[in-house]
């Protein structure tokens, strides 16, 4: 897997998600192994050009989190330009356009989904930060606004001919937000679109078999995971192993979700400072939990944390009561067990989808409230 003049060592990517995909959070799966690529919370341009401290530390890295994009977001071109001119100071190996979020703070001011609908204007937008920086230019976009304008063929062939690395594709359109199953089809057209530049799919992918899947039915280069991180930080090591050996390897155990729960808190501290580290963890524990089997105390004794004590002092409650579901060895008793992940496409339709309504939290209601 190429993109531009980087080499991966896997197709496998990180979606960015706002407010999660931060440097604790890339360095942790880094670790695991199996992640080729990552990309950073998309970042307002402008804000990025102010130094908004808030913007700065979205963007942080380090020489561990190699390669990496910086995400932006914004349609003023000279914003976008200059934007991208910083993330190449800052030593980001690209520069990812965002092109697909759909919520209304972003599309409210033309940027996200709101640049599928004017190709033009898009276009003359792409070509000014690829002719101000020698770093490669990709875009993430969505299938198009809804269903009657499903510009992401037309967009990606405007976008190769202007320059850019890549496409990042997500199987939706704008007005689907995260609702409904991941249009294969749809992607597979933007693949087809193309002429040289790799294609990657994205949604729904929550397993290894989904994410061969995505790329049997699509023909694209290589597979990008959001959520699905979040829910199985394991998944890229996981993936890239099957892509590879076609062995499916076993899910880890407790005490290695423990292990890296503790390394992933740790790292929050570190990038965070120890009291607001702790409380900003309080929305990623309750993902490692839910592999946990029962796990409600921790749920609940997690979300009052405010430092490495009461993270510990949780922890170790936790533990003391689980003893209860558990054998001689420390195993969960098999009714206790959490169900393995299924793929989202060997799913049922009439089930429920607990990926998407239960254990990834996405914003509720119609599009145009978010």
């Amino acid at each position: 897997m190429r993109l531009g003049p980087y080499e991966l060592s896997s197709n496998l990517f990180l979606s960015p998600l706002a407010s999660y995909t931060n440097l604790p959070m890339r360095l942790t799966l880094r670790e695991l192994g199996g992640l080729g690529w990552v990309t950073t919370d998309l970042v307002n341009a402008r804000s990025l050009i102010e130094r908004n401290p808030t913007a700065l530390k979205l963007v942080a890295s380090c020489a561990e989190d190699r390669p990496m994009a910086i995400q932006l977001f914004g349609s003023v071109p000279e914003e976008m330009r200059d934007a991208a001119v910083i993330c190449e100071q800052m030593g980001a190996q690209s520069v990812d356009i965002n092109m697909g979020c759909p919520v209304k703070k972003v599309t409210k001011i033309g940027g996200g989904s709101a640049m599928m609908t004017e190709l033009d204007k898009t276009a003359a937008l792409v070509r000014g930060m690829i002719e101000a920086v020698k770093i490669p230019i990709t875009a993430k976009m969505r299938l198009g606004w809804d269903e009657e304008n499903l510009t992401a063929p037309d967009l990606a062939r405007v976008l190769e001919d202007t320059g850019v690395a890549a496409i990042f594709v997500h199987g939706r359109t704008r007005a689907q937000g995260f609702s409904g199953r991941v249009n294969l089809a749809g992607i597979r057209s933007v693949v087809q679109a193309v002429r040289r530049i790799p294609v990657i799919g994205n949604g729904d992918v929550t397993t290894p078999a989904a994410a061969k899947h995505m790329l049997d039915e699509t023909g694209c280069a290589g597979v990008s995971i959001g959520r699905g991180a979040f829910y199985d930080p394991w998944i890229f090591r996981r993936t890239d192993h099957f892509l590879r050996t076609g062995e499916l390897l076993p899910e880890p155990d407790f005490p290695e979700r423990l292990r890296v729960l503790r390394r992933h808190f740790e790292r929050y501290c570190d990038f965070y400072g120890e009291e607001h580290g702790s409380r900003l963890f309080r929305k990623v524990a309750p993902w490692y939990a839910k592999r946990f089997g029962p796990a409600k105390p921790f749920k609940r004794d997690i979300l009052a944390i405010a430092s490495r004590a009461d993270f510990e002092r949780a922890v170790a409650t936790y533990l003391t009561w689980r003893a209860q579901f558990c054998d001689e060895r420390g195993e969960l008793l098999e009714k206790f067990r959490p169900e393995p992940l299924v793929a989202s496409f060997m799913r049922d339709p009439n089930d429920a989808d607990v990926f998407e309504r239960d254990a990834i939290p996405v914003p509720k209601g119609p599009v145009d409230t978010w």
